[in-house]
């Protein structure tokens, strides 16, 4: 070794300025003694070192003797070393220990970069983003204005663009990366790959040159075979790389891959090589210093890639044969050496099965997944790169290639804003929630994600790196598993179920991945959905505080900021009850048990009937769910509680008329006796009369009880019904002294009117012991639901109900139905054209769905303002209600007495008629075709009871899917915040479940923006969160584009955030399925969007440069052979799916179905299911 001391060291003076051009996630330096700096102009073709003034410490400079002549014979200056104050950061990047300026495009004001800089300046003023960080004279000016002395570029952007580090040397600026020259070789796949050969490392077949057209590429693959792959001449990271298996796909591949590196790294020259099948992508790190040493520092596995973007990253790479490794970390000293590479860099390689490897290229910059290599090796590799320029050598650094032994594994995962179960398409957004995974072993490395921030559509998807360390392979993986399941990250979606699949993966696992490894493993995309409950539940409040409530609230009254309370009860074992006593004997001895009762039997309507009837079917499974343990313990005895689902069937007779009339000719008393006969052949145990409007009288009672007590002698009777016109009580006692074995009541303070009688009545009339019901309860609760309440246009029992006999469990359904239609105020006009709609029909049995088509057509004659004679004259002409239509269809079976005619013939005209049972004339339904379908719309785990409620009510059952996947568990939140919404500073608690709750806080929000929105802030569990919702009604006065519908297929929309690169087809144009309609970027990655259909594209919505938002309509198609639009459901849905008219059996069809038979689910509907939401819908 000699000396060069003897070198002439200029006068200095110190070093004032650096500028660090970074990108994304690096980290700048994490501590900072003293930097030197070499600074080697270099015009391309003419070499020549330059003397920049600079401030040396420690002039002593060792090194071997052939390099110090070569140096000294070069050029008159020495190697110069410089200590770096200041930096400029100009690649949206974190800054750590130095003084920093920052630069940042019009895109990115808000971004944390540019925030936490010491000094920050905008680029690029009216640029695109990505435009602005490669606008090189700008930041060059900029540099220079503000007196930097260096910049590093990161990885991303210049990087790699020698020409941006010829600039630097020129405008005498430090440029921390390899000379100009060197990456200009290296930054150059085609002469990257002369050189390595040059070196004798093996490369991959591929041309010479850059290729100008796809017909030079189709040449290559014709004479090597396919498959090849396009890759940018001067760019990496996966961008402008294409895999091209056939010809025929040369073209389209070309131009996608030459117009991405265009846009990504600013040059679209391409080179096309073999493309090697299943290989390991390995990398080797080096380090090189400008006296010619070069060191690696071992080996990363980056084979887990999608759209050849590495996700996860590995060092050292696991199961690699050691002399494999060696040649491949020898092949790449050997190539860095032959090139003179200086600072850090990256030599990758393809290992393919068989063990060769081949040299694809070298990045020239640090790379993403630098990290796992620090973790292993301890070196600092930022820091070493800016100590490398200031002119320390390796030795300097202690980076001796002995010295250098990996420790461990380490393992990287990149949680990307991206959606894996849509092949990875990027999200934009704003960042809702960000918790990171921590613990021992952890290292996490993030650009701009927090809460608040806003992820862009302009850049690289990346988030956040998670970086594992740890003993061995083995262990972590178990920690990178832990750290990922603690993330939350709400607003976008992310990748982190896909990470977790891969980890878990067994292949994985075993350390046996290669590139194939995703595309060969379709289980990796088998999610399960994360329940965000409580960011769901946000969602919903701040929805309703922007917009108003979800429900339409009919009435004036609100509901009241009450909780009802509990009653105490006693939590001894429960009692046996009548439920008991089914399970142990069976349904015939269980009949037999209800004849020998002595005492009258109660079922409790209060959780179905009694609300559906007083409240519009409003109580929620919340006030239902909180008194149900008091109503088990306290009130053992009681027969049954009506419920939604799961409830043991009772065959029901539905009563009309009056028996006791003898002047009425329809529904006699011969009627009912006749049909309770073939019910009971059919093998009812039990026969049920559902008195649905109250028109049982007395009097009535006591003949058709007595008429069928003495027929069926044996038999339990179970009388239903409604208290409408105020003697409910006593029709109710005139059937039990008939012989009736069960009548229903309700609570007392959900009873009378449109409800059941009062329990407390009945009992207090029968016994005189009147017993704890926990009616304080109730009358609180009912309060809630004010919105909802009969009350409103009935304060009384009213014996109008014998005239138009409207069931009370529609009664308020009706009057919600026609506040909903703007007809609120007609509401006794509509119960007089009642009684006209249902003799137009021929006096029906008024029970779901013949109670709806009424109440339908009575809308109907009001809205148009027509009376019966009217319309009988004019029904040739009119549309009338599907429901109606369906009716004179025969689709839900024949009336009794007959159509009405002429007018059904006047309504169908030409339409279809079933005469026989509706039934026969449906196709079978096919549960599991109905089950995919389902799956493949919604994230829910589709269930037995979604898969009937869907086949039965599609839109009903779709919507309310979607509406649980946006807004979650809402049942758990109390009554009046799932109503109104919460009032500024008004806190609730939520139990989501046994022993998990959180504490909601609404605190405010702001006023409109220029968006149309309102940000709502909240605190979930003392944590401030933030939600920016667009206002419904003032967005108004704002164009909004419109959206592909999903139940449309030629609804063409845009599958992510994003800009319309191209339109390749017009209106009137005819297309094939799969024939490209529309290219957009987002994130430096196109994507193409296909048509769905053949057929002729109707309109374009897509505008050349327009900005798109995920769902965005681009393009209509319409179905060439149909002329119409397709649906998505129609293949399936529409031809299994009941009609809505066929829900519920009624009673003069009833025979046909039990000797037919029905489909049946294998569990039944639940209360507050989809099915509670159909129903609903229907009344």
């Amino acid at each position: 070794m000699a000396s060069c001391s003897e070198l002439a060291w200029p006068e200095v003076d110190l070093w004032k300025n650096l500028i660090i051009i970074s990108s994304n996630s690096s980290s700048i330096v994490d501590s900072f003694e003293t930097f030197y700096y070499y600074n080697k102009n270099m015009l391309f073709g003419k070499k020549h070192l330059s003397a920049v003034k600079c401030c040396v410490r420690n002039p002593l400079l060792i090194a071997p003797d052939n390099f110090c002549r070569q140096l000294c014979t070069k050029s008159k200056s020495p190697i110069e070393r410089k200590e770096f104050k200041k930096v400029l950061v100009a690649n949206r990047v974190k800054l750590l220990f130095i003084r920093s300026v920052g630069i940042y495009s019009e895109q990115d004001v808000n971004q944390m970069h540019r925030l936490k800089a010491d000094e920050a300046y905008l680029v690029g003023r009216g640029m695109t983003a990505v435009s602005a960080y490669l606008n090189i004279h700008e930041i060059i000016k900029l540099a220079k204005m503000h007196d930097v002395d260096a910049i590093h570029p990161g990885y991303g952007f210049l990087s790699e663009r020698a020409d941006f580090a010829q600039a630097c040397n020129d405008a005498s600026i430090t440029f921390i990366g390899p000379p100009p020259e060197v990456m200009l070789r290296m930054g150059d796949k085609i002469s990257a790959r002369v050189a390595a050969a040059e070196a004798g490392v093996s490369v991959v077949p591929g041309i010479e040159n850059p290729i100008e057209n796809a017909e030079e590429a189709a040449e290559f693959g014709k004479q090597y075979g396919f498959p090849v792959i396009f890759k940018a001449a001067y760019g990496g990271g996966g961008r402008g790389m294409r895999r091209v298996n056939k010809l025929d796909e040369v073209q389209e591949a070309f131009n996608r891959a030459t117009s991405e590196a265009l846009a990504a790294f600013g040059n679209g020259l391409m080179f096309v090589e073999k493309f090697i099948e299943r290989p390991r992508h390995i990398e080797v790190q080096i380090l090189g210093d400008m006296y010619g040493n070069i060191v690696h520092l071992y080996e990363r596995d980056c084979s887990v890639q999608r759209r050849h973007q590495k996700i996860i990253e590995i060092a050292p790479a696991p199961n690699l044969d050691p002399q494999k490794r060696q040649l491949m970390l020898d092949d790449a000293v050997r190539l860095a050496r032959h090139v003179k590479y200086e600072n850090a860099g990256t030599v990758e390689f393809l290992l393919d099965q068989d063990g060769r490897h081949y040299f694809i290229e070298v990045n020239a910059r640090l790379q993403v997944e630098h990290t796992v290599t620090e973790d292993i090796t301890g070196v600092d590799l930022v820091q070493a790169q800016v100590r490398i320029a200031e002119g320390k050598s390796l030795e300097d650094l202690h980076l001796r290639q002995d010295l250098v032994t990996p420790i461990g594994s380490a393992l990287q995962c990149r949680i990307t804003a991206e959606d894996p179960s849509m092949d990875f398409c990027p999200d934009s957004g704003r960042i809702e929630v960000f918790r990171s995974g921590e613990g021992m072993g952890i290292r996490i490395d993030s650009a701009s994600a927090y809460a608040g921030a806003l992820v862009s559509p302009y850049y690289d998807s990346l988030l956040v790196k998670v970086i594992a360390h740890s003993r061995n392979y083995k262990t972590t993986v178990n920690k990178m598993m832990r750290a990922l399941k603690e993330f939350r990250i709400r607003g976008v979606k992310t990748n982190i179920p896909f990470l977790l699949n891969v980890l878990n993966n067994q292949r994985f696992l075993d350390g046996l991945v290669d590139t194939c490894f995703i595309d060969e493993n379709p289980d990796l995309f088998k999610f399960v959905p994360s329940q965000n409950r409580a960011q769901k539940l946000l969602r919903f409040l701040k929805d309703v505080k922007v917009n108003g409530p979800m429900t339409p609230l009919v009435t004036g009254i609100p509901s009241a900021k009450v909780t009802p309370i509990v009653p105490e009860y006693d939590t001894r074992p429960l009692l046996k009850g009548w439920r008991d006593v089914l399970l142990e004997k069976g349904p015939v001895n269980f009949a037999k048990e209800i004849r020998k009762n002595k005492g009258l039997l109660l079922t409790d309507t209060t959780f179905r009937d009694a609300h559906q009837s007083l409240l519009a079917t409003r109580v929620r499974t919340y006030d239902l769910q909180r008194i149900a343990p008091f109503l088990a313990h306290a009130m053992p005895n009681l027969f049954s509680l009506e419920m939604w689902g799961g409830g043991v069937i009772e065959t029901a007779i539905s009563y009309t008329g009056d028996v006791a009339d003898p002047n009425r000719e329809m529904y006699s008393l011969n009627y009912y006796l006749k049909l309770a006969e073939e019910i009971v052949k059919a093998g009812t145990h039990i026969l049920c009369i559902k008195d649905m409007a109250g028109l049982l009288k007395p009097n009535s009672s006591k003949v058709l009880l007595s008429a069928l007590r003495d027929r069926f002698p044996d038999l339990p009777i179970h009388v239903h019904s409604h208290d409408t016109a105020g003697v409910a009580v006593a029709s109710m006692l005139a059937c039990v002294e008939a012989g009736a074995d069960i009548v229903d009541v309700a609570v007392d303070s959900m009873s009378g009117m449109t409800s059941q009688p009062s329990m407390g009545a009945m009992v207090a009339v029968l016994n005189d012991s009147p017993f704890h019901t926990g009616n304080a309860y109730w009358e609180l609760a009912r309060q809630l639901y004010g919105p909802f309440e009969c009350t409103t246009t009935m304060k009384s029992g009213n014996a109008d109900v014998y005239v138009h006999e409207i069931p009370g469990g529609q009664y308020t359904n009706l009057q919600f139905q026609a506040y909903s239609l703007g007809l609120g105020d007609k509401f006794e006009q509509i119960k007089r054209k009642y009684v006209e709609a249902d003799a137009l029909l021929g006096k029906l049995i008024k029970v779901t769905p013949t109670s709806k088509i009424v109440g339908d057509l009575a809308q109907f004659m009001v809205h148009n303002n027509l009376d019966g004679p009217t319309l009988l004259k004019q029904a040739s002409t009119l549309s009338f209600p599907e429901s109606v239509v369906q009716f004179m269809q025969g689709l839900v079976g024949q009336p009794p007495y007959g159509f009405p005619e002429p007018l059904r013939t006047q309504i169908l005209r030409h339409r279809e008629r079933i005469d026989g049972r509706p039934g026969e004339s449906l196709h079978p339904v096919d549960f599991e075709s109905l089950r995919q379908e389902l799956q493949q719309k919604h994230e829910k785990q589709i269930r037995d009871v979604h898969v009937i409620s869907y086949a039965m009510y599609p839109k009903v059952t779709d919507d309310f899917l979607t509406f649980v996947e946006k807004y979650g568990p809402v049942d758990k939140l109390p009554t009046h915040a799932f109503f109104m919404g919460l009032s500024n500073g008004e806190e609730i608690d939520v139990e989501l479940e046994k022993g998990k709750s959180m504490r909601i806080k609404m605190l405010a929000k702001s006023s409109l923006n220029a968006e149309g929105e309102r940000e709502v802030f909240l605190e979930l569990n003392g944590q401030l969160r933030s939600f920016l919702v667009k206002d419904k009604e003032a967005s108004k006065d704002y164009t909004s584009h419109p959206k592909a519908d999903p139940a449309v297929i030629g609804s063409v929309g845009a599958p992510m955030p994003g800009e319309v690169l191209q339109i390749k087809v017009k209106e009137g144009d005819v297309v094939k399925m799969k024939t490209p309609l529309i290219v957009i970027t987002a994130m430096k990655m196109e994507m193409i969007i296909e048509s769905p259909l053949d057929g002729v594209v109707k309109t374009v919505f897509a505008k050349p440069a327009m900005k798109c938002q995920a769902g965005d309509l681009l393009v209509l198609v319409e179905n060439h052979s149909a002329g119409c639009l397709s649906s998505s459901s129609s293949s399936s849905s529409s031809s299994s799916s009941f009609p809505s008219s066929l829900i519920q059996s009624t009673e003069f069809d009833l025979l046909n179905r039990l000797t037919d038979g029905c489909c049946s689910s294998k569990e039944p509907l639940e209360c507050g299911s989809s099915r509670e939401i159909a129903r609903r819908s229907l009344e």
